[in-house]
């Protein structure tokens, strides 16, 4: 023991380094990729900080764009826009400037900067750009510049007493409406629901009232359309009629619409302001830009979070990796020990480390058993050889000592021990074939009723010499493909093992039937019976029911194991019921051959 210590010490310690090293390796390909994630989380965060900031920048934009398109739409000049930078400076951080198309200087919300070379946008009402005004459709031309378009209040009072009444009317007729007013100031009603439930709710009220221009928007349309007849006779083409929505009326086409729209900008054009250069800045005159800096403060942080994490990861991979450790070291030391000393694993986890030590346990306890059957197989072997070998030798000296004559008695003696011993090694030279896989078998087709029959008469003499009842019974002619030869062994030894059993005057039978894709085979006697307890080791080798391992109440105590080697090797098995003192019955169950 002293020799084995630190050898088995010595092997250990590589295994155990190598799983650590292992462990620590994914670890660390783990801690690695978790602080690649976390930057790439970062960039991601970063980006997504940009495109916000990006997208505030746009929204301000936006506001600024709209503030100033909406202001060129209602006032025929610049002269009174600065209030109006001022207040969108304060409320975004923008530096604006205005400037003429040649960049003369209009206004400004600040001290005058180096204007950046390229313009933000130019602020025309009349060509808008649709991508910042969501509400300005394909023309470019601002709602809100409205021009000759914008009622006086006489008119919009006498409109909205209208669509008060006209509101009242679809309420009452379960049709509600919401009242809105456009940039000239003409009221209007919002209706709720699909095109044709606002149909039927204009043929209940007639809502048809409000189509109608004001004498205002008469003057102002009849100008259009004399713009638009203009435009349209110079292309050759006849005239056409536009109404409030500012379509031709009953007649279409690109042409036609292009020059509504040229007309109405030449309409509105000495309404509003003339287009302007829109230049936003920062507060140094840089343009406006989005930006993010990661200060040298969050890069210590960041880089001191990976580094704990890193260390974390390590600091946990080892404690998990010697907790690991520890239950194979005791794996190992125990496999290493001795054969004989069958040591158990303490099994405290469930996983798959506490698998494994369930396993070995069950392993050490089946190795401890089979250890203990060869032992008892060994004893038994020598017990089976050593007594027909005492008797020849015990007659040899006797007759060598002139004791005994060696007369045709003293011959026949040997020979009977001769051939008991001969049977005993036969038997066990059929369990070494059968356990190396070397049992050959020469399959062929069996018909049973005869194979029973050849078996029932070689055991005649048997039968009659101990006083006992042999009946064979076969229901059909089953046949099945086997060997002939190994049956007929298979099927003796069983009759041979109950026809020993059974006292004079009792009987053994001999079944045979089908059942399904199976041929059962059955052999009872009303012999002394088996205990339930002894059933389990029936077809150990060398177990005998009569303890006293008495040759006239049993045989070498091979039969039945071989009985099952040979059931099995047909593809087979074969099991046993008892009722002590009343009836035992051995079945092998074997597989049909194809009729």
């Amino acid at each position: 023991m002293d020799t084995e210590g630190p050898e088995v010490t010595g092997e250990r310690l590589p295994l155990r380094r190598s799983l650590l090293v292992r462990l620590l390796v994914a670890s660390i390909t783990i801690a690695v990729c978790s602080v690649a994630a976390t930057a790439w989380l970062a960039a991601r965060t970063t980006t997504s900080a940009i495109q916000q900031e990006q997208g505030q920048v746009l929204a301000d934009d936006a506001q600024i764009y709209d503030t100033l398109i909406g202001y060129a739409a209602g006032h025929t000049d610049w002269s009174g826009v600065t209030p109006t930078l001022k207040r969108l400076t304060g409320r975004t951080g923008r530096h604006i400037t205005l400037t003429t198309q040649d960049r003369r200087p209009i206004a400004a919300s600040g001290t005058a900067t180096t204007l950046p070379t390229r313009a933000s946008a130019l602020i025309d009402p009349l060509r808008a750009d649709p991508a910042l005004l969501p509400g300005v459709k394909a023309d470019g031309i601002d709602p809100r510049a409205v021009g000759p378009y914008r009622l006086p209040g006489a008119e919009r009072k006498e409109l909205r007493f209208q669509v008060l009444k006209l509101q009242s009317c679809m309420r009452g007729a379960g049709f509600p409406a919401g009242v809105t007013e456009e940039p000239s100031g003409r009221p209007s009603l919002v209706l709720s629901g699909d095109n044709s439930t606002q149909r039927k709710a204009g043929e209940v009220c007639g809502l048809y009232v409000l189509d109608d221009p004001t004498t205002t928007e008469k003057r102002a349309l009849d100008r259009l359309n004399t713009l638009v007849a203009g435009c349209l006779k110079r292309q050759n083409m006849g005239p056409a009629v536009v109404d409030l929505s500012f379509t031709p009326v009953g007649k279409g086409g690109e042409a036609v619409q292009r020059c509504v729209d040229t007309a109405r900008r030449e309409q509105l054009a000495p309404y509003v302001a003339q287009p302007a250069l829109l230049f936003v800045a920062t507060p140094a005159g840089t343009p406006a830009a989005a930006g993010f800096d990661l200060s040298s403060a969050n890069t210590v942080r960041v880089a001191g979070i990976a580094a704990l994490v890193l260390v974390l990861t390590v600091a946990v991979t080892v404690m998990v990796g010697i907790r690991l450790v520890r239950p194979l070291r005791a794996l190992t030391d125990a496999a290493r020990r001795p054969a004989q000393h069958h040591l158990r694993v303490p099994v405290t986890t469930n996983d798959e480390i506490g698998h494994l030590a369930a396993a070995f346990n069950d392993l050490a306890e089946r190795r401890e058993r089979v250890e203990v059957q060869r032992r008892a197989m060994v004893s038994d072997v020598a017990h089976e050889l050593r007594t027909p070998l005492s008797t020849i030798r015990s007659w040899l000296e006797a007759a060598q000592d002139g004791l005994a004559a060696s007369d045709e008695a003293f011959v026949a003696s040997l020979l009977e021990e001769a051939l008991l011993l001969q049977h005993i090694v036969d038997d066990l030279q059929h369990l070494a074939q059968a356990d190396a896989g070397r049992f050959r078998l020469h399959p062929e087709p069996v018909r049973l009723r005869e194979l029973l029959d050849q078996v029932t008469a070689a055991h005649r003499g048997r039968v009659e010499t101990a006083d006992v009842t042999l009946i064979t019974r076969t229901e059909g002619d089953p046949t099945l493909t086997a060997d002939p030869v190994r049956l007929r062994q298979t099927i003796g030894n069983l009759l041979s093992n109950a026809i020993r059993h059974t006292p004079p005057g009792g009987a053994v039978t001999l079944r045979c039937r089908r059942a399904g894709d199976q041929v059962l085979i059955e052999v009872a006697d009303t012999g002394t019976g088996i205990a339930a307890d002894d059933l389990p080791r029936v077809f150990d080798r060398f177990w005998r029911a009569d303890k006293s391992r008495s040759r006239q109440t049993g045989g070498s105590g091979l039969g039945l194991a071989i009985v099952r080697q040979l059931t099995e090797a047909h593809g087979g098995t074969v099991s046993v019921t008892s009722t002590p003192n009343t009836e035992t019955v051995f079945t092998l169950r074997l597989p049909l051959s194809s009729d």
